[in-house]
């Protein structure tokens, strides 16, 4: 028997809900007959690996498929070998290719240099932290967005026409909050058992007690809690903070997604006024990937805590950005001489640790001003530091 999540899976580019700037890309590739090395990344459930067997069928190449969790390479070696004479390469693709060890990667590289075959690997991690600069280099990253709401109240219409059963308003609400396309497709599968010709709330919750998630499925309730909890902690309530981030948890919102959150905060709105707070962002960002729920909700409920109790300062965060404007729009200023260990020049450098830490020197050719500190917290003792030294000097 055919699952639904197969029967349903889509055969071509025009039937992947959700990654439409993805499709318009790989069309392209399609119509140039040139397809790079690729990562998709992405969270689980969003079509990463049908959309491998979608390009694979469209450029009418061989598909092989490992799980990076027990992938072998003499496996690997025999496909490769089976089409040493073949003007056609096979398609290899790898699920979980961040579990690959250091050595499973390196062996990678050569064959893939050399288009022995094309790989496609695919990931719920962030290929910038768990793939080797080898691979990153050699391929094009692709980021795969969560099917929302309406992706997959398109997907349930086509399950609905095909299978003409009638639903509840309530059940499929419920269904839609069901996390991802697989999700909703297995709990479909089954509570059909029950009945054939109709969905009810009550059957669905013979399978599922509860919503597997709101986070990402449900129209904007994801983008409006972590908006909110975003906002509450930038106005320091603590109880308001606390309150946005239950509902996220209790709605199953990925403890990964929050702790992402919070360390930008941590940065964008608290930044150098107190230097702790980006630090424990990043550990309950580290923690809760090795932690997981239910224990995570407590690494998350310090921080949020601290995040929101904090003193708020943005001056580094509007510091980058009138930098970066001001490199976007203007001619690049010249570097002085005596910075560059190209340049005769560079006997002129002066080395400050020689003057006691500090020296009188020019370092860039145009007077100008990108961070402006409100003295804000520890802001405050990094003004002393350089009032400090540029006045007083360093003995």
């Amino acid at each position: 028997m055919t699952s639904l999540a197969l029967e349903f899976r889509p055969k071509n580019l025009d039937e992947i809900l959700g990654q439409e700037s993805l499709v318009e890309v790989f069309e392209k590739f399609i119509d140039m007959k040139k397809l790079p090395h690729s990562i998709f990344f992405g969270p689980a459930g969003c079509g990463k690996t049908t959309f491998a067997r979608v390009v694979a069928n469209a450029f009418g190449l061989d598909f092989y498929e490992f799980d990076g969790g027990n992938f072998k390479l003499e496996s690997l070696r025999t496909i490769i070998n089976r089409y040493s004479e073949s003007l056609y390469k096979p398609l290899i693709f790898i699920d979980e290719i961040h579990r690959l060890s250091k050595t499973q990667q390196e062996m990678l590289l050569i064959p893939m240099e050399n288009y022995r075959f094309i790989i496609i690997g695919a990931s719920t991690e962030n290929p910038y932290f768990v793939l080797s600069s080898g691979i990153r280099s050699r391929s094009m990253l692709f980021e795969f967005k969560p099917l929302n709401y309406t992706h997959l109240e398109k997907l349930l219409l086509r399950v609905q026409n095909k299978l003409n059963f009638s639903m509840d308003e309530d059940a499929r609400e419920f269904l839609l909050k069901s996390a991802d396309a697989r999700a909703v497709l297995n709990l479909l599968e089954f509570v059909l058992v029950f009945d054939d010709r109709h969905i009810s709330l009550a059957n669905l919750k013979r399978l599922r007690p509860t919503m597997q998630s709101e986070g990402v499925s449900s129209k904007d309730t994801h983008y409006i809690l972590i908006s909110a909890l975003i906002k509450s902690m930038r106005g320091s309530d603590v109880d308001a903070s606390l309150y946005y981030l239950a509902r996220l948890i209790n709605d199953g919102e990925s403890a990964d997604f929050i702790a992402r959150r919070l360390v930008i905060f941590a940065s964008e709105d608290i930044g150098n006024a107190d230097t702790n707070a980006l630090n424990l962002a990043i550990n309950t960002l580290i923690g809760v990937k090795n932690i997981g729920y239910p224990e995570a909700r407590i690494l998350l409920g310090q921080c949020v805590v601290y995040l929101a109790s904090a003193i708020k300062s943005n001056s580094s965060y509007m510091g980058i950005d009138e930098a970066l404007n001001f490199v976007k729009n203007n001619k690049a200023l010249e570097i002085p001489a005596y910075l560059d260990n190209n340049s005769p020049q560079k006997q002129k450098y002066l080395y400050p640790h020689d003057f006691g830490g500090w020296v009188n020197q020019k370092y860039i050719s145009k007077d100008i001003r990108f961070y402006k500190s409100k003295g804000k917290g520890d802001e405050s003792r990094l003004l002393d530091n350089l009032f400090f030294m540029k006045n007083q000097g360093i003995d």
